[in-house]
């Protein structure tokens, strides 16, 4: 009875919260707004600080921003001090992970590994690492980046964990290229300041939309990141599949 009166009340408050939304004063021009008039338009068009010119794929050169990825225009560009929070989230994350577990030694076994195992994981561990390097590269030009290109790096080293009960990554090159990655992001950053007075500014010419080679300091982002999320995974990876006890 009780699961009867709970889904009566919650589809009256539902009912009567949509209705009031459709109503409402700033909603009753829900489909006639004028989408040339929106912050996303100047995204898509490159034009936040005023330029008006027209963005043709392979040929407009030094554009604002230089991405032909919309999204990675947004997140590496235009929003990218809030990527840094994110990055940041993700270090204090790895961080607490290693402080609980740190001091755990022995690796977990989870079944007896064999020959056959062994080979194909290690076939499919670098196809899977070429593939996340591809995708933080090559993240201004297609769908991908840092984050998702750095965990597919870490789930190579994941599935070299569950296959060999042998492997063990060697955790301090991950922390050294951790660090290595976190600091040139922060130094990029502050270069933008010594060039134009504005932290992380897209000083390197942006080239031409849609060539390997273009959109400025967003590629050397987006692999500094991808370095830095693919070891932070790894080195959080490696915590958990470590007991305690002695080897």
């Amino acid at each position: 009875m009780k699961k009867v009166l709970a889904f009566i009340l919650v589809a009256i408050l539902g009912y009567f919260m949509i209705t009031g939304l459709m109503t409402a004063q700033e909603f009753s021009t829900y489909g006639n707004v004028n989408l040339d008039e929106k912050i996303s338009r100047n995204f898509i068009d490159k034009d936040v600080n005023g330029k008006s010119d027209e963005i043709i794929y392979g040929q407009t050169s030094n554009p604002e921003t230089g991405s032909a990825n919309y999204v990675t225009s947004i997140i590496a560009n235009y929003r990218i001090f809030d990527t840094l929070g994110e990055v940041t989230v993700l270090f204090v994350s790895a961080l607490g992970v290693s402080l609980l577990f740190g001091k755990n030694t022995k690796k977990y076994n989870f079944y007896e590994s064999n020959f056959i195992l062994k080979t194909a994981s290690k076939m499919i561990f670098g196809l899977i690492l070429v593939v996340g390097i591809y995708i933080f590269v090559h993240g201004h030009l297609t769908p991908g980046g840092g984050f998702p290109g750095g965990a597919m790096i870490a789930s190579s080293i994941l599935l070299m964990y569950l296959a060999d009960n042998e492997f063990k990554a060697n955790i301090n090159k991950f922390k050294q290229a951790e660090s290595l990655s976190g600091s040139l992001i922060l130094v990029i950053g502050l270069l933008g300041i010594v060039t134009s007075g504005y932290f992380f500014y897209n000083f390197l010419p942006t080239g031409t939309v849609g060539e390997t080679f273009s959109a400025g300091i967003i590629p050397i982002i987006y692999t500094l990141i991808g370095l830095k999320v693919g070891s932070e995974l790894s080195g959080v990876i490696y915590n958990f599949m470590l007991e305690g006890g002695e080897q």
